[in-house]
């Protein structure tokens, strides 16, 4: 069992590494939405649907068989202290009794069939009611996956930050680079410090060591897409820059659907209810045989049958339907609490997200103005640079003012993608 489970376990790891390796052949990027669909494909808790619908057929052929004919097969040996004495047999002394006396040893063997048919019109709601908790079950687990929205945008967003921040670290590179060629040349002329030099190349490494770090955050978050999805993500693998998607208020969560789900449950609930106070109308047929059987003066074993309708009618049934049903409607305005305190709670947090994404649209504009200014500012100063008028302190200062002008920029660009997504996932318009 071990050696199989250590097979299974060498398959998967080559079969995402052939996974990875064919999707770093073809280029293909990683987007969001096959996230996922992956990840909820290979979540654990998906086989419990198939669980969910094999009780559910179990639970309706039971119900089904309801509508078949109830058999009964009894019997029973009894003895008696006395038995009925025919009169006819007393009024006559020292005669011959004119009827067999009765044996006080009794016998009786009987099979009975009874066909239900207040069950005929009322098995229906019972069947409803398997359909809906069913149904109700269901969706507690649509519920519980919908939850991977959330995990998936975390981690996806939080490599596609990443990812855009190691460009960016690229760019300075380039500046700095491009300060280290142009501080050499000034050095050749005698119009630049060995110092200038050496600092920029201090620069250099601390943004190549940025890059390293930026890279080892970028593998923790791909090692756990990479469990949600069953797919290996590489350093090779490449994401999609989701679309920016518009900002929606209504909400469509499927904890809606669970609420109306369970309000439907306590409906049929309670049309049962109001079945359990009907009479109980039967057709029956009993047969068997016993001593004595039908003819109560004869002392033979004979066979005998009856047939006909039976009516049977539990009127202490409705002492406790009055308290059921109040029960049932407390369970209703229960549910629609949960309902009206789920929409208040989700309604706050959408609320939140409009500001949040007006406000980042807001500082998008005002960096990318930012930028421009900061671009020219570090222009003019490589310039300066070369000719020797600042040192390659002030270069440098200028270098990191523009990157971390373009590090606002990105962050707020992923912000602003993490809550428009963030707001499809609070009011469940995915789809």
């Amino acid at each position: 069992m071990i050696e199989n489970r250590t097979k299974n376990r060498l398959l998967l790891i080559l079969l995402m590494f052939l996974t990875a390796h064919i999707q770093a052949q073809t280029g293909q990027p990683l987007s969001i939405d096959s996230c996922y669909a992956k990840a909820r494909r290979n979540y654990p808790l998906i086989k419990q649907f198939g669980l969910i619908e094999k009780s559910k057929s179990y639970s309706l052929d039971n119900v089904s068989k309801g509508y078949l004919p109830q058999i009964t097969v009894a019997g029973q040996a009894t003895y008696q202290s006395d038995v009925t004495q025919p009169m006819l047999n007393q009024n006559l002394p020292g005669a011959l009794p004119l009827f067999e006396t009765i044996s006080k040893d009794q016998y009786k063997l009987y099979g009975e069939v009874v066909q239900p048919i207040t069950d005929l019109f009322t098995l229906g709601n019972h069947k409803d009611l398997v359909d809906i908790n069913a149904g109700v079950e269901a969706q507690k687990i649509e519920v519980e996956l919908y939850r991977l929205f959330e995990r998936i945008d975390q981690l996806f967003f939080g490599m596609l930050l990443v990812e855009l921040q190691v460009e960016q670290n690229e760019i300075v590179k380039k500046d700095i680079l491009a300060g280290i060629e142009k501080t050499t040349a000034a050095i050749a002329n005698g119009t630049a410090l060995k110092s200038n030099l050496s600092l920029l190349k201090a620069e250099l490494l601390k943004a190549e060591q940025r890059t390293t770090e930026l890279k080892v955050g970028w593998k923790s978050y791909a090692d756990m897409l990479s469990l949600f999805t069953h797919e290996m993500v590489t350093p090779d693998t490449k994401l999609q820059k989701p679309p920016v998607p518009q900002f929606s208020a209504a909400i469509n969560r499927p904890e809606l659907q669970l609420y109306e789900l369970q309000k439907n449950a306590f409906d049929v609930q309670g049309n049962i209810v109001n079945t359990k106070n009907l009479p109980r109308f039967s057709l029956f047929f009993q047969g068997g045989a016993g001593r004595p059987a039908l003819n109560f003066l004869s002392n033979d074993f004979e066979g005998y049958y009856y047939t006909g309708l039976r009516i049977n009618w539990n009127i202490s049934s409705f002492y406790t339907s009055g308290n059921e049903k109040d029960i049932l409607q407390f369970n209703r305005e229960s549910v629609e609490l949960q309902k009206e305190t789920f929409l208040f709670n989700t309604n706050l947090i959408v609320q939140q997200q409009m500001n949040e994404t007006a406000k980042t649209e807001a500082l998008i504009n005002t960096d990318e103005e930012i930028i421009a200014l900061r671009v020219e500012i570090k222009n003019a100063a490589r310039n300066q640079l070369e000719n020797g008028t600042i040192s390659a302190i002030d270069y440098v200062s200028y270098v990191n003012a523009e990157d971390q002008a373009r590090q606002n920029l990105l962050l707020h660009q992923v912000q602003l993608l993490m809550v428009l997504y963030n707001n499809k996932t609070t009011t469940g318009n995915h789809n």
